[in-house]
């Protein structure tokens, strides 16, 4: 059967998938599928309606020509017909998990004011157990949060499926919270949390239907996106509804079944146990392989860490004020200025800032220090591809003040040697080797 499918305001594309906004004339009851971002809806009143001196939005209806009561009486609307298909058609909302946003206020004389988001128009529903009370959206925080951090809960629903296709794309810019803190996953099923625990995407049952909230993604075709939601959607239209088991549901065994349940936690165990042994070579391997970060990152936060560990490595005593390195050792003491680009070569700038932090060690009667200047040019290609990373100007200025002048490659292969070796009178070499280079520093690695 093929499903009936709207996107509001959600760029996806696909050949029986209609498409309008969210104050266009397509009812969401009149379909089984509806895609909704809502991030757009607010631009109706944000648009024309300035902020007050306080930064809020506010409407008065006896002087905003009715701009008030229409977009109270479009949430309306839609509130109704997204009831009418969750909770008549048995259909599905999927919604963009997204902030609030900008919201305003309607005002009057008489009337207290009413306060609309872009979340308005979403139909409410209250869940109950023993000890506790799921309320959506009343209880709901949309709280604006952004990353990449991605944690999928393992629930099997085909929209996590969805999730898991998308990843590497995915962007969230929200997350979603229970004012009671109440345990959503009683009342509906996570799909994905970060991780820190805050839920990213879960499908609220609403009687027959259900709503799906998802975080947006990034750098994917409107093509591939809806080819892969609109599967996912066909997968659970056909599936039950989610339903919390009950706390007395354990009173009623099934021959056979407790077995299971054993095996089921012996499996669990051992993976976890697993989990935490892949955590723990993986921190290891991220530690041991840090290094190579010097053959292709570049800016302070990047190539100079890399830098740093790889000076670290050859037993220099390293110590960095902003991006200067400063290296002390038995065999000599020297100022470190780093430079990475995706251009072919490195300026002249570069050896202008080791220059002048060299001239200042003297002038500030600490005598003169060897300089070193570390240049990753055509950082974006294989190492043993790349031409020459510094210009003429660079080289001559090294070759005259004394400074070493090594490539972030030849630096690499030091460190490689220095790990294969770490006797005190080998680092001793390298070390020595640096600090004794005048100009380029060539084959490092057959120091």
């Amino acid at each position: 059967m093929e499903l009936r499918s709207l996107a509001i305001d959600w760029p996806l594309a696909a050949p029986n998938l209609c498409r309008d906004d969210f104050f266009g004339r397509s009812s969401f009851s009149s379909f089984d599928v509806v895609f909704v971002d809502p991030i757009e809806i607010s631009r109706r009143w944000t648009e024309e309606i300035a902020p007050g001196a306080d930064g809020a939005r506010r409407t008065n209806p006896e002087r905003d020509r009715g701009f008030g009561k229409t977009i109270a009486a479009w949430m309306e609307r839609r509130r109704a017909e997204a009831s009418d298909l969750l909770k008549r058609g048995g259909g599905l909302l999927v919604c963009r998990l997204r902030s609030r946003g900008e919201s305003f206020e309607i005002v009057g004389t008489e009337a207290p004011g009413e306060r609309i988001d872009h979340y308005e128009w979403m139909p409410s529903i209250s869940l109950v157990d023993r000890q506790h009370q799921f309320t959506f959206p009343a209880n709901g925080r949309f709280v604006a949060r952004r990353g990449e951090d991605v944690v999928l809960a393992g629930s099997g629903h085909p929209f996590e499926e969805a999730l898991r296709r998308l990843s590497g794309h995915i962007v969230y810019d929200a997350v979603y919270q229970d004012l009671m803190s109440t345990p959503i996953d009683r009342f509906a099923t996570i799909l994905a949390r970060n991780r820190v625990g805050d839920v990213l995407a879960v499908a609220v049952p609403f009687e027959e239907g259900r709503l799906i909230l998802l975080p947006p993604v990034e750098g994917i075709s409107p093509a591939r996106e809806a080819a892969v939601l609109l599967e996912a959607a066909r997968d659970l239209a056909f599936r039950p509804a989610y339903a919390s088991p009950p706390d007395w549901l354990s009173g009623y065994p099934i021959p056979g079944e407790d077995a299971l349940v054993d095996e089921l936690t012996s499996v669990t165990e051992r993976r976890d146990a697993l989990a935490k042994k892949v955590e723990e070579v993986s921190e290891k391997l991220e530690e041991k392989t840090r290094v190579k970060r010097i053959l292709y990152t570049k800016g302070r936060f990047g190539f100079l860490p890399a830098v740093t560990d790889a000076f670290a490595s050859l037993g220099f005593a390293v110590d960095v004020t902003g991006d200067l390195l400063t290296l002390e050792s038995d065999e000599g003491d020297a100022l470190v200025v780093t430079d990475a680009t995706e251009e072919t070569k490195i300026g002249i700038a570069a050896y202008r800032r080791l220059r002048d932090a060299v001239d200042r060690t003297v002038t500030d009667g600490e005598g003169r220090h060897k300089g070193i200047l570390v240049v990753s040019g055509s950082r974006e290609l294989d190492p043993k591809r790349r031409s020459t990373q510094f210009s003429q100007e660079v080289l001559r200025g090294c070759q005259g003040q004394g400074f070493c002048l090594v490539t972030s490659y030849q630096l690499f292969k030091f460190v490689q040697v220095a790990l294969e070796d770490r006797s005190k009178k080998h680092l001793a070499a390298l070390r020595r080797t640096l600090l004794e280079c005048d100009g380029e520093l060539r084959d490092a690695a057959d120091s």
